[in-house]
């Protein structure tokens, strides 16, 4: 079990493939500027309009390989037939100072975190339907049919998971999605000075 290291608050953040994390997320950075998001790294390719060390650290599968080697990563998992993780640099980086650090994971990296990490705070960001969810995917315009039936069975497996967070918060509604999100990080600051 990893020694707490740090004076702010750890949050992992969860949700399927399309259930408006990011959004999310950079939402409530533009609102409480003091939280420190981990970037992850990940074997997939960057997306138009992504660049390496902001959305993700973009590592080709023999340099992921080699990450792993090197013990580089407190925790990675396969998600949709790529590898994501997060870097042990990336996190000595973020835990400086007293902040509150939010990782961006799926339900395999939360729980491997909440095992190094027990009082680290869970978020699953749920979306209201299945069936709104494969609109959010297929209106994104970058996943072919295999990828995106792929994403939805392993939306399923996820949704099943949301019982082992801490809070769940649904996003049918992007401004109440971002409060309650919000409300949760400001709530689990106890030690944190957040305005």
């Amino acid at each position: 079990m990893q020694q707490s290291t740090h004076n702010g608050r750890l949050v992992v953040v969860a949700a399927p493939s399309g259930a408006g994390k990011g959004t999310l997320l950079k939402r409530v950075r533009e609102q409480l500027p003091n939280i420190t998001v981990t970037v992850s790294a990940t074997t997939r390719p960057p997306r138009p309009g992504e660049t390496d060390g902001v959305e993700y650290f973009f590592y080709s599968p023999e340099e992921f390989d080699r990450l792993i080697a090197e013990n580089a990563l407190v925790e990675w998992a396969h998600v949709h037939g790529e590898r994501y993780g997060t870097l042990k640099s990336e996190l000595d980086r973020v835990l400086r100072g007293d902040n509150i650090v939010i990782f961006e994971l799926d339900v395999q990296g939360m729980r491997h975190i909440k095992r190094l990490y027990p009082d680290a705070v869970s978020v699953f960001i749920a979306p209201p339907s299945m069936e709104e969810l494969e609109r959010r995917l297929a209106g994104r315009g970058t996943n072919n049919a295999e990828d995106m039936a792929l994403r939805l069975k392993n939306a399923r497996g996820e949704m099943s998971a949301r019982l082992e967070f801490d809070y769940v918060v649904v996003n049918d509604d992007l401004a109440r999605a971002t409060a309650e999100l919000i409300a949760v990080v400001r709530g689990e600051a106890r030690s944190t000075k957040i305005p």
